[in-house]
């Protein structure tokens, strides 16, 4: 009932009797439902006690008073969803990236990546290109090419190699006997000197094989052969690889041919090679030199290692370069150089040049100068190694004549045998002009004008000509512009303009004063009378011929047709008066350059020199000048001779005159070339009226 206390309930049979349990409190902590007495604290129910309601009490809540326990916070548990997605997210991005990477390597760089990976495992290799050669107009070589060693040495690199050995020979990791750098340079500068035979001395090859240097060159020119039996011995002997330019003829044309040499100053090694220096070898480089292949091989160990033999393959192929057919007779050139040497030499002039020409084509059988060089040594004089005869221009004197006497024909102005009343001076302006022998008036017939060459008698047919006329006519020729004869250094010359001249002008120019030419030039004049009035320009060079043999002839030069055939005939007739041998007074100025047997035409010269120091005109310094035509008849050569400063006042004959040298070179290309005699003597023409 509510409000009673509940009944005490009896213990169901087995079941676990109950029993009390005595509780230990602290000290001064009551102990609730404890035993009575022993200090137990009063007015405190015991446990179990029930309130006066009927509801049980409950236990009054105790403090400990003892060392207290730490409780531990439960953690609430990890999300694992989450960093499932987060490492998953890595992975995907991870796989995007390498996706990416595998696309980019094998798609747009596979190219790129793969011509890497064969170039470490394979080397260039440069293919030289042989240089043409320079021959005459017979096939004869003047220059070519043959391929050489050049052996080089690296001292420093030597001198490491033996100390990294002699060290690892002293920590066991070596085998064999301690090296010497001295010792070694020894044995191979005088087995190298031996086995050379003099190109090289012992004593040179120990000094460069010493040097304190990385890279030294020890000998060049080696013939391969014997660099391969070097290097075998010595494997620290470095071979590359030279080209070396042969000049058989040695003198030879070299004003004309040049020189090349094998070119290093270019910092790209690939770029070494042989390259002209001077001449048709420099001007004509381009098509002499070709150009250089490549070529790649695998290697055993990269770039360093060695080429496998058989993986060789052409990147691209060595182009050989063209030779080069001149018009030049190697024979004639050489005769013509001896016989203009000797002449200056005897004439104990400063200076001289010649050429001959095929009187109908232009072409340049030889052209010389007594000053050359040898392109086959070394240490060239540089004032040997130009070309005189087409870039050196002189005054010609009265060779110039012929411009007058071509205006003078072909202008009906006068005939050969029409006679003039010739003084011994002339008034030309302000200035007087003589003759070069003193006489009184004489009846010189137009021939004996040139003939006997007066300066008077030809500036009065040269006034009759005209100014303007003779100005036209020195262009036709050619005078005052280069003849594009294919070699470098060529002159134009120098003729005054038109609106230039003065009046004192026009009684200089037709003796030859005044204006100034090449001896190719001066040559060119008389091979258009010899090629009845028309002009062909002059040429050396005649072909190239490419490596496969096909011969490209070069560029025929446009003729000029000057005057009509028939003046030029009848020029060329009155010049032959000009070598006549005849009691005086009929006999002309060249007569040594008469040649038994063959009709010649042609024409002397004597020109003052300017002296600029006097200011005038000098009476000791001339050129000496010849142009002449074998034969007058038939012509087949023409040939020009000029004579720079002989020894003219006072010297031996030579001096004075180059007609004995014309008759020298006419008799060699007569016999040389089979030339016909002419089919009659030259008749006698009277160069003075009876």
């Amino acid at each position: 009932m509510p409000g009673q206390p509940r009944a005490h309930r009896p213990r169901r049979p087995g079941a676990p009797v109950r029993r009390p349990v005595q509780r230990v409190a602290a000290a001064g902590v009551p102990v609730r439902g404890g035993m009575p007495g022993r200090g137990a604290p009063r007015g405190l129910p015991p446990r179990g006690a029930v309130h006066g309601s009927g509801r049980r009490v409950p236990p009054p809540r105790t403090v400990p008073r003892g060392p207290r326990r730490l409780v531990r916070k439960k953690h609430k548990p990890a999300n694992h969803h989450i960093r499932v997605v987060v490492v998953r997210f890595f992975l995907i991005a991870a796989l995007v990236a390498a996706g990416l990477k595998l696309i980019q390597v094998q798609g747009f760089e596979a190219e790129a990546l793969a011509a890497k990976a064969e170039r470490q495992r394979t080397t260039e290799i440069d293919l030289p290109a042989h240089r043409g050669s320079i021959v005459d107009r017979n096939g004869v070589e003047l220059a070519f090419s043959v391929e050489s060693r050049s052996l080089a040495f690296r001292p420093k690199a030597q001198r490491e190699d033996i100390e990294t050995f002699n060290k690892n020979l002293k920590d066991g990791k070596a085998k064999g006997e301690p090296l010497d750098f001295d010792t070694e340079t020894a044995t191979m500068a005088r087995a190298i000197a031996a086995k050379l035979g003099g190109k090289v001395s012992e004593g040179e090859l120990l000094g460069k094989l010493r040097q304190d240097a990385k890279f030294v060159y020890l000998v060049h020119n080696v013939e391969p052969g014997m660099a391969r039996e070097i290097q075998e011995e010595f494997p620290s002997i470095i071979s590359e690889y030279r080209a070396e330019r042969e000049y058989p003829g040695k003198t030879t044309a070299a004003n004309i041919i040049g020189v090349a040499n094998w070119r290093t100053e270019d910092p790209d090694v690939t770029k070494h090679d042989l390259h002209g220096l001077a001449g048709l070898e420099l001007l004509r480089d381009n098509q002499l030199a070709g150009t250089q292949g490549r070529q790649e091989a695998a290697t055993e160990e990269g770039d360093d290692g060695v080429v496998i033999p058989g993986t060789e393959r052409d990147v691209r192929p060595a182009v050989d370069g063209s030779d080069i057919e001149l018009t030049i007779d190697a024979d004639l050139q050489y005769f013509l150089q001896q016989a203009l040497t000797d002449y200056v030499a005897k004439s104990q002039a400063r200076g001289g040049s010649a050429v001959i020409m095929d009187a109908k084509t232009g072409e340049v059988y030889a052209l010389a100068n007594d000053k050359t060089f040898d392109p086959s040594s070394t240490g060239w004089d540089p004032d040997s190694m130009g070309n005189p005869a087409v870039g050196a221009m002189y005054e010609p004197g009265s060779v110039n004549k012929v411009v007058t006497a071509l205006c003078a024909i072909d202008q009906n102005i006068t005939s050969p045998l029409d006679v003039h009343q010739v003084r011994d001076n002339i008034r030309v302006a302000d200035r007087t002009v003589r003759d070069a022998w003193d006489h009184g008036t004489l009846p010189l017939t137009t021939t004996g004008i040139f003939a006997k060459s007066s300066n008077v008698g030809t500036l009065m047919l040269a006034q009759e000509c005209g100014p303007d006329k003779y100005s036209e006519l020195l262009k036709k020729l050619g005078l005052g512009t280069r003849t594009g004869v294919g070699l470098s250094g060529e002159s134009p010359g120098s003729v005054p303009p038109r609106g230039q001249w003065s009046g004192s002008t026009f009684g200089n120019l037709p003796i030859g004063q005044g204006l100034a030419m090449t001896v190719l030039q001066m040559a060119g004049m008389y091979q258009t009378i010899a090629n009845d009035g028309v002009r062909v320009p002059p040429r050396a060079v005649a072909a190239r011929i490419t490596p496969e043999g096909e011969r490209i002839p070069e560029p025929k030069p446009k003729p000029v047709r000057v005057v009509d055939a028939k003046t030029a005939k009848t020029v060329r007739d009155m010049f032959r008066a000009v070598v006549q041998k005849a009691p005086t007074p009929n006999n002309g100025t060249g007569v040594p350059a008469a040649l038994n047997g063959y009709q010649i035409a042609g024409k002397t010269g004597t020109a003052q020199q300017f002296d600029k120091a006097a200011g005038r005109y000098s009476q000791e310094k001339y050129w000496i000048t010849f142009a002449g035509i074998l034969p007058a008849d038939n012509p087949r050569f023409v040939v020009g001779i000029m004579l720079d400063q002989p020894k003219y006042v006072g010297g031996p004959p030579e001096g004075k005159s180059a007609a004995p040298l014309f008759h020298d070179i006419a008799s060699h290309l007569a016999q040389t070339y089979n030339i016909p005699l002419s089919k009659e003597q030259t008749p006698f023409i009277p160069l003075i009226e009876p």
